[in-house]
């Protein structure tokens, strides 16, 4: 909860990968609080009994969340879906907005990785969440020490590069630093 909402504030981008991981590690541990507790909470500092309950509680919400919008074994919670969303929304309103040369000019850049993603994965998702599916995929290779291929690699930095931007504009967005409409 505190790095998630620290995250939220400073880094879109990667508060969303760390959910979606927060979401997998409720699912390895089996939606069992005690379990996540021995083995992520215990191990964590805070600075008091309260910042600890708040930290438990974050975590039992989720857990609810979870199997209220039967995520249990797949998928996103809908908080993360938003995310996605409103990402989705800052992503086309940079594009047609042509305010952001640089946002512009990298998206062409990696668009044909985007495509390359399109075609190995399911119907349906937009170019943002083929990134990040991308990006979460080569982060679990690295948590689970497997190679990655120097390609994968190339494709891995040359995504991320058009990913800060969007989390740059996006947070220039919503301090009202950047007015696209």
């Amino acid at each position: 909860m505190l790095i998630a909402s620290q995250l939220k504030k400073t880094n879109i981008i990667e508060y969303l990968l760390y959910m979606w991981q927060v979401e997998d590690l409720i699912r390895a541990l089996q939606f069992d609080i005690d379990q996540i507790n021995n083995t992520i909470i215990s191990r964590s500092q805070f600075k008091d009994n309260t910042e600890r309950k708040d930290v438990v509680e974050w975590y039992e919400s989720l857990i609810e969340m979870m199997r209220l919008e039967q995520v249990m074994e797949k998928g996103h919670l809908q908080i993360n879906k938003n995310v996605i969303a409103e990402l989705d929304e800052l992503h086309a309103l940079l594009l047609n907005s042509g305010q952001v040369p640089a946002y512009h000019a990298r998206y062409i850049h990696v668009l044909p990785f985007i495509n390359q993603f399109r075609r190995r994965s399911e119907y349906g998702l937009g170019e943002i969440e083929l990134c990040f599916n991308f990006q979460y995929v080569i982060l679990m290779l690295r948590v689970q020490k497997k190679e990655i291929m120097p390609e994968t690699e190339k494709t891995r930095e040359e995504i991320s590069k058009f990913m800060v931007l969007l989390a740059k504009n996006y947070h220039a967005w919503k301090n009202g630093e950047l007015d696209l409409q």
